[in-house]
């Protein structure tokens, strides 16, 4: 099955940012929405995981309405990170993880919920933070926290937007690598929102471009990573150069 939104619209202040949007996203994929700001990149995200009611239009989950579902039902079949966390959390790297098992657990963690909390802490290589205070780490470490926490909800979906704000350019490619393997060896659906074309060229199966609340372009990156199409998207000329079978947009130099 997949996630199907049939004509999704929402406004904010008399302002339509996202405009009768109607698409798939197959499952066991790596999907990553790209555009530029305004888009209606994160609306649609918010809308899919129901954090905003849409004003018009559905969206189904495995083929079902997501709007009659119960929210436990879907916190065990979709995670999201927002980009805003609340930092000012008085928390260990630990304590956040935990959080992700909290759909399960209830908060009496089992022999199995600390397997995949400690499986989540290694897998974004926060082994030898675990205890550290997030308000004392780096913007990168905590926002590497967050996305293990989210990995610790194990969840056929996996929702991220901006995942890679705040990282330097190792840990960017280590979450790109690790959300890879999560759709390719373990069946997650990985769906981004993200600013670098570069990423979503390697690393994704399916772009979905956004402009102005509208779908622009949806293929796959060697249809997308198109002068011309960047172009109509983004306004300004984006030399492509090949690499390793690789379509690179090299938008620094434009």
């Amino acid at each position: 099955m997949a996630i199907e939104l049939k004509h999704l619209s929402k406004s904010y202040h008399s302002q339509k940012v996202v405009d009768d949007v109607s698409l798939s996203i197959a499952k066991g994929q790596f999907t990553a929405f790209i555009g530029p700001n305004g888009a209606g990149k994160s609306t649609i995200l918010s809308m899919i995981s129901r954090l905003a009611q849409p004003d018009s239009g559905q969206v189904f989950l495995d083929g079902l309405d997501m709007y009659a579902m119960k929210s436990a039902e879907i916190a065990k079949k979709m995670a999201i990170l927002k980009q805003s966390n609340h930092t000012e959390l008085r928390l260990t790297i630990e304590d956040l993880v935990a959080f992700g098992r909290f759909p399960y657990s209830q908060g009496r963690l089992t022999s199995e919920d600390h397997r995949i909390i400690d499986r989540s802490i290694n897998y974004m290589d926060l082994e030898d933070l675990r205890h550290g205070q997030l308000s004392e780490l780096s913007g990168g470490q905590r926002q590497r926290a967050y996305i293990a926490m989210v990995l610790a909800q194990d969840t056929d979906y996996i929702l991220l937007d901006e995942p890679l704000n705040n990282l330097d350019m190792k840990h960017s490619a280590q979450i790109m690598r690790v959300l890879k393997d999560l759709a390719v060896n373990h069946d997650k659906s990985i769906i981004v929102v993200i600013h670098d074309i570069n990423f979503a060229s390697v690393y994704a199966d399916q772009i979905i471009a956004m402009k102005h609340g509208r779908l622009a372009y949806v293929g796959s990156p060697q249809q997308i990573m198109n002068e011309a199409i960047l172009e109509k998207i983004f306004d300004f000329h984006i030399p492509i150069q090949e690499v390793d079978r690789h379509k690179l947009g090299l938008y620094f130099i434009s």
